[in-house]
């Protein structure tokens, strides 16, 4: 099959590469679309995780096309998302339902083959029938489920006041889980105004370019969704007393923050991190199905495989708002 293959940081290009084996508890998926997510990025650029080489991808759809002889709730021709995480299901961390921090982790499109590829081999409990559900929202399912879970961190309450700073496809999809979770007012700052534009026409009620417009110490929860520590350190700023601030975004692997002792404790601060999610697929793909969240407006390209590095470069220049490039694996 052809796959996207990183073979070192900065390096990647289509190989033909093997079809992985299909295990008796295994599904073979034909992939049709696939995000490249900032942790992509991240492992493209040798700033987190990443084993080399590795085929990226782990927000993805497709069809089953193969299923191993212990496989029992698909069937050959299923629509398919997947929740990239395997975790062991029995050390420690597993048993008391903290999946997300298994001592055994693995992921597909990290540690395993993943999702920009023409086929990837996965685990059945790691997938999640789609039903009519498009390709293009499937691959949705794993960024949306990790947004579910650091939202419910933060124990956002009714009429709450939120701040995110950053509005790519993280950030817009923060700002629609927020309003379904019952805040009265949410702002959102970014640099670029077209990302800024579609925050609004989704319910930002605020929304500003510059720190510099926003007032300091009034916001009941602030989140940063850009993973740059300038961002992450301003908003202790932002936050009011007894407030809660969620570092969502993901910085680079050796990133340091500088932070202000004394403010924290006068402040009596709650500071959150969220690190991927635990069993928040099944919210995930029940709110693309019902269409509480629609996530059509926050696809800007769908590219073929080899276009994966400009699929980076467009992402890292903001080209024309960028926000989620799929790759689709049958595109000439």
């Amino acid at each position: 099959m052809k796959a996207l293959v990183i073979e070192k940081p900065g390096t990647a290009r289509i190989q033909t590469v093997p079809v992985a084996p299909l295990g008796a508890n295994d599904l073979r998926i034909r992939v049709k679309a696939s995000g490249i997510c900032g942790t992509d990025v991240h492992i493209f650029r040798g700033e987190y995780l990443g084993a080399y080489p590795v085929i990226p991808g782990h927000e993805f759809s497709g069809v089953v096309e193969e299923i191993g002889g212990k496989v029992r709730r698909f069937k050959v021709g299923d629509r398919v998302a997947v929740e990239p995480n395997i975790s062991c299901d029995n050390c420690g961390a597993c048993l008391n339902n903290r999946q997300n921090f298994c001592d055994n982790w693995s992921a597909v499109g990290v540690t395993l083959p993943g999702g920009m590829a023409e086929y990837t081999v996965v685990p059945e409990k790691a997938a999640f029938n789609i039903e009519d559900l498009p390709f293009t929202a499937g691959a949705f399912v794993e960024p949306l489920s990790c947004v579910l879970h650091g939202v419910e961190r933060t124990h956002i309450r009714l009429a709450d006041k939120v701040l995110i700073l950053g509005a790519g496809p993280i950030g817009i999809l923060l700002l629609k889980v927020i309003q379904l979770q019952g805040a009265c007012e949410i702002t959102q700052v970014d640099l670029n105004e077209t990302r800024l534009e579609l925050a609004k026409q989704n319910g930002a009620a605020n929304v500003c370019t510059s720190l510099e417009e926003l007032k300091r110490d009034s916001y009941d929860v602030v989140v940063d969704a850009s993973g740059a520590t300038y961002l992450m350190e301003k908003a202790l700023d932002f936050v009011r007393k007894g407030g809660t601030v969620l570092w969502f975004g993901v910085p680079k692997q050796n990133a340091q923050l500088e932070l202000r002792a004394f403010p924290i404790f006068e402040k009596g601060l709650t500071l959150l991190s969220s690190y991927t999610s635990v069993r928040n697929s099944i919210q995930a793909l029940a709110l693309l199905k019902s269409g509480k969240i629609d996530v059509t407006p926050l696809i800007s390209y769908q590219l073929p495989l080899g276009d994966f590095t400009k699929g980076i470069e467009f992402i890292e220049k903001g080209i024309n708002g960028v926000l989620k490039v799929l790759i689709m694996p049958e595109l000439a």
